[in-house]
Parts: C-alpha cells; structure tokens; sequence
C-alpha cells in the first residue's frame, strides 16, 4: 500500500489516509450559519476519499468575519445551523472519514466583500463593521486603518477561540485548527509587516507569538479528546517578514504546548507581494518545519498529482497532502489517486458499481 493511504495518528485521532481536504471559505452562510450550499457541499467533501475534511475558516466572533457570508461558530444560532449540517456529512461521507473545522478571526482583513463582489472593503453602505488589529495599519490601499487591539481584546478573543472550540466539540468535529496564516488576526499579530507595537504583545519573536500561543494553550486544555493544530506561515515572501526560521520556532511552540499537527502555507499579509505560485511551491517550508521539529506536517500548494502526492511522503518532507482546488476540480480526488496508486479506498455502498473492477470506465479514463 502507498504511503498517501496509509492510517496516521494525529494527537488522539487515527485518519484513515493521509489525504487532507484544506479549509476553503464558501462565503455561503447567513450571519454564520450554514446553510443549503453546505448541505449539499459537506457531503461531497466527504465523499471525496479524503481521510480527514476540515471546514472553511469559522469565525469565533460576528466581528471575526471576512464576509458577510463567512460561517461562524460564535452564536447558539449558528452551532444549531451546523450541527444536522454536520450530521448529514457524516452518515454519507466514505466510512472512516474524519472531520475537522478551522477556527480563526479575520483582524484587519475582516468587513470585505465576497470574492465575487469585487473582494474590497465593504462600503457604509453594504453594513461594513470595524475592524482590529496589532497596529494601526491598514490591509491594503483603500482599506480602513484598524483599531488597535489592546489587551482586553487579545483577552476576549481568546476566550473566543475557546468558546468556539466547545462549541465544535459539541456538534462532533474530531480536530480543530486554529488560521495563524493568511494574513488575518493571529498571523498579523505574528507578522512584523503588520505588527509595529512594543509591548507584550509586540517587539520580539517572543512577545509577536505570545498571544498566538495563549490561544493553543486555552484551546488545547478545553478539548484534550480532540486533536489539535494550526495553520502556520512559512513565508511572508517580503523582506522584513516571517522566515521559515520563524515557521520552524512557531511549529516547536506550538508542538511544545501540546498541539498535534501544523499545516504549512505563505502568503496573505499584504495583497503587494508578488508570490512565485507553481506546483508543490510551498513543500519546500513543510519539509523543513517536519525535518527540524518532527511535529506532524501537513504539505498545501498547488498539489495536484497523486504520484508526486506520494513521492512527498516518501521523501519525508511531510506527513498529509492538504488539497483544496483539486478537490473543487475533482471531488473523487481520492477514489481516482487509489487507482492511480495501486491502493484500495472504501466508497459508499451506492457508488461500488464504480469501483475499477467492475467498472472498465475507470481503466478508460486514467492517463
């Protein structure tokens, strides 16, 4: 058997293989509950032959939110929208299939419209809200300088993170991660582009990570049966910004507080940077943190190939492959890299007539 489907443990959850659908916002819930798009969309997911599926980022507070359409766990509301949302995904998801949820808040990135409107900061006129971050720095030109977080609101939000987090575990995720990427709150309190403070909460490494690890450390004691990790950046691609040095520091912290895994992504912190994207692009900081820290790794970026998915493995440059618009392209990603790999995959029951032995359609459709 290939490494790509083989078991893994992750803190105190087994994945089935080693296939990670990654977190992809939807901008589809109303005032962050879940609505019909993910009662049709969860299901596909998990049928995907991904061993673990994690859901879009999920704001911890109403003020957490990138869109107006982003989901959320910070209301009674929206954890009773999610939970027979939730429950449907897994009575038909592939048997053995674990399901996790990303948990973050937007920062300076928050009150934007959905990509698809334009992806600007919204107007007064579209019920734009304040947003908040380390420093007063806007995201972009054109966007409003944040307000400065002080330390009763690094205190609120993270007793946010926890609440959200009790929340998950209520409706029956497996694994919470926590968004320290892509430019929103804890990446920019992490990141010296948008972290210019002096105080506890800014200056150093140390302090820049301070509040970022405060949230492991709460989220990890309220949910010890879960297993637990973050979204980390190993990049900033700008010169004065994280370094994959800082990646490697983050990753040990945070495997020192008790957190299971790490998937490594760049990027995000300023849309000004030019990122050279290109197939595997970001493996190379994956490697690394898996190398130097041996906490569990996931790989993301522009993996699209179920060979070269394995050769990562095999070259112990990670622990899972995280795909995101691979699984949008193909949702049987996984059925179609068993094939490919020589592997078996369990199917629902209703799907077998598709299985390669009795279907020469698939044999057809390989490269």
């Amino acid at each position: 058997m290939s490494i790509l489907f083989s078991p893994l443990a992750v803190g105190p959850v087994t994945v089935p293989n080693r296939i990670v659908v990654s977190p992809m916002c939807q901008y589809s819930a109303e005032d962050g509950c879940a609505g019909d798009w993910h009662r049709t969309y969860l299901p596909m997911l998990g049928m995907s032959g991904a061993g673990l599926v994690i859901l879009e980022a999920t704001a911890v507070e109403r003020r957490g939110r990138i869109t107006h359409g982003c989901l959320g766990l910070y209301s009674d509301a929206a954890e009773r929208a999610l939970a027979p949302v939730m429950a449907a995904a897994r009575a038909y998801a592939v048997p053995g299939t674990k399901w996790g949820v990303q948990l973050g808040h937007s920062g300076r990135k928050g009150s934007s419209q959905r990509p698809w409107e334009g992806g600007r900061a919204l107007p007064p006129a579209e019920d734009a809200w304040p947003t908040f971050g380390p420093s007063a720095l806007p995201f972009d030109d054109g966007w409003p300088v944040p307000g400065l977080l002080e330390a009763a609101d690094f205190e609120r939000i993270e007793r946010a993170f926890v609440a959200a987090a009790l929340r998950a575990r209520r409706i029956g995720f497996d694994l919470i991660e926590l968004h320290m990427a892509h430019g929103y709150l804890m990446h920019s309190v992490l990141s010296p582009l948008a972290n210019r403070r002096d105080d506890a909460f800014g200056g150093d490494f140390d302090r820049r990570a301070a509040f970022p690890l405060a949230v492991a450390r709460a989220v990890r004691a309220a949910v010890p049966d879960l297993a637990v990790g973050a979204r980390i950046t190993g990049t900033d691609w700008a010169e004065g910004g994280l370094t994959p040095e800082d990646a490697v520091r983050l990753a040990a912290r945070l495997k020192a507080e008790g957190l299971d895994y790490v998937c490594v992504s760049s990027g995000g912190i300023t849309p000004k940077i030019r990122i050279p994207v290109g197939p595997n692009y970001q493996v190379p900081f994956a490697a690394r943190v898996k190398q130097e820290t041996g906490i569990v790794t996931q790989a993301v970026g522009m993996i699209v190939d179920p060979v070269e998915a394995e050769a990562i493995l095999q070259r112990v440059e990670a622990d899972q492959i995280a795909l995101a618009r691979a699984i949008l392209d193909d949702p049987r990603w996984g059925w179609h890299a068993a094939e490919r790999l020589g592997s078996e995959i369990e199917r629902p029951a209703q799907f077998a007539r598709v299985a390669p032995p009795v279907w020469p359609g698939s044999r057809m459709r390989r490269p």
